[in-house]
């Protein structure tokens, strides 16, 4: 392990393969490109083929042959604890290291790395209350219900927040009593290797957990692995697809957490003082870079234009510049190919007749780096593509409704179903609405992500789901034992 000469930000020459560092199968690296600067600050090995297997086979072991299945939900509990702790300790060079290779500023980095500690005594804590066998009767028969670890995880991350989604979807694999082998992006795979130096210092057995980051390619390798029993992935609806196509030929177990277009409604009695800062910060926070981004705004026609205004004026008071700036509010896109994705969506809003209010360019403060603006549309027809697409930016756009039918109506019209919002004066008002929405988290009053407890999809946003006892039980078969007798 190396550090890079003029950063902060290190490079590491090996794998983390079955709790070991090794040497990669090739001479591949993977250049770490600041999104900041647009320079090279780092470098990672790129994992072949070579490198899945031997993970994977180490992970077999362990599960097969390993003593992880085998312990008692609160020795497995002892150890992820232990995990959780060694986490805690590397959090300011994670966010450090994060907020250089990515661009979120150091507070959304900050809190991003704050949940995986969490996520893991969550787990630890959750274990403890599943049941691994229940008693069972029926006519004319008994017997058992045994709930067992699914095997080999293979876990697919994405770059918007790895060490948060590793945990996310290894620490109830691992509670489970799985084994798990996790390919991390092409982007932003520095601070995953500060998570295999927690894992590897909270000494967990041999060959139960791999980092192997890697392109493409080497995903779907992993993905079609036949010693890879569950595949856990987060990403793109289209790359969900090509996931759920590759899992299919062999039956392989699969968990998706895909794409959003989510809605906020704002009832005619909402307190829109009281909404604009969750409204802002989940629309546009992480440059929008978010699966749950709350990018479609409904507003009712008797406010249209009052909501409008006070967005556009949120957001372009928002500051954009280095996201090591305490003050900074939004950094650079990931990478230039997602600058031109999300500049290609503001032109295609604006030849569909949508009225740019605030933003709709790159920062002219700003000389080099991914920048766009927070970019606010109005005038916008739920059928436009700039409101029916997933941009994955700091753009948004507010649709009018007349009447709070014609709102659930807008808010239900989406191939996607992840996450929402209301906001009105009536709580329970809002939670009838809420109701009425085909997604899978939704907030009254408030916007966010909550992992603790269940967090998924309806439609093309995913299938299955993470988070709380059943994000545990995902990663868990059911087998029937009957009785002669019973």
């Amino acid at each position: 392990m190396t550090v890079s000469v003029g950063t902060s930000i290190r490079s590491f020459d090996k794998l983390f393969i079955g709790g070991h560092w090794i040497d990669p199968s090739t001479a591949n690296r993977i250049e770490i490109v600041s999104p900041i600067t647009q320079e090279i600050i780092a470098s990672v090995p790129a994992a072949g083929n070579a490198d899945i297997d031997t993970a994977v086979a180490a992970a077999r072991t362990a599960f097969d042959d390993g003593v992880w299945p085998s312990l008692s939900a609160v020795e497995r509990a002892s150890l992820m604890n232990r995990v959780a702790d060694e986490i805690e300790k590397r959090i300011p060079e994670m966010v450090k290291s994060f907020t250089a290779e990515v661009g979120a500023p150091l507070a959304v980095s900050q809190s991003f790395h704050e949940m995986a500690p969490a996520l893991w005594r969550r787990n630890a804590e959750l274990i403890k209350t599943i049941p691994s066998e229940d008693a069972r009767s029926w006519d004319g028969g008994g017997g058992v219900v045994v709930r067992e670890p699914v095997g080999v995880v293979g876990a697919i991350v994405p770059w918007n927040g790895p060490v948060a989604n590793v945990s996310l979807k290894m620490a109830p694999a691992l509670a489970a009593g799985c084994s798990v082998v996790v390919k991390p992006a092409w982007e932003g795979p520095a601070s995953t290797f500060l998570l295999a130096e927690a894992l590897e210092a909270a000494g967990l057995p041999d060959g139960l957990v791999s980092i192997v980051p890697g392109g493409r390619e080497v995903g779907e390798y992993l993905v079609g692995h036949r010693g890879v029993d569950k595949i856990s992935f987060t990403g793109s609806t289209a790359a969900g697809r090509r996931v759920m196509e590759v899992c299919a030929q062999r039956i392989a177990r699969v968990t998706l957490e895909l794409g959003g277009k989510s809605a906020a409604i704002i009832a005619e009695d909402a307190d829109l003082d009281g909404a604009l800062p969750f409204l802002v910060g989940a629309s546009v926070g992480h440059s929008g870079q978010v699966c749950a981004a709350l990018t479609r705004v409904l507003a009712p026609h008797s406010r249209y234009d009052e909501i409008v205004d006070a967005l556009g004026a949120a957001l372009g008071a928002l500051r954009v510049g280095d996201p090591f700036d305490p003050d900074t509010a939004i950094g650079p896109l990931v990478a230039e190919r997602q600058r031109t994705r999300v500049e290609d969506y503001i032109r295609l809003g604006r030849e569909a007749g949508a009225r740019v209010v605030v933003g709709g360019g790159r920062p002219a403060h700003l000389d080099r780096g991914w920048y766009v603006e927070p970019t606010l549309f109005a005038d916008v027809d739920n059928s436009m593509q700039i409101a029916r697409e997933e941009i994955f930016g700091p753009v948004l756009v507010v649709l009018p409704y007349e009447g709070i039918d014609e709102a659930v109506a807008i808010a239900n019209d989406s191939e996607y179903g992840l996450s929402g919002a209301v906001f009105t004066a009536d709580p329970e008002y809002g939670e009838q609405i809420a109701r009425r929405i085909r997604t899978g988290q939704i907030y009254v009053n408030s916007a966010g992500i909550c992992t603790a407890e269940p967090f998924g999809g309806f439609k093309q946003s995913g299938l299955g789901r993470e988070g709380g006892a059943e994000g545990i039980g995902a990663f868990l078969e059911t087998k029937l034992i009957s009785r002669a007798g019973a």
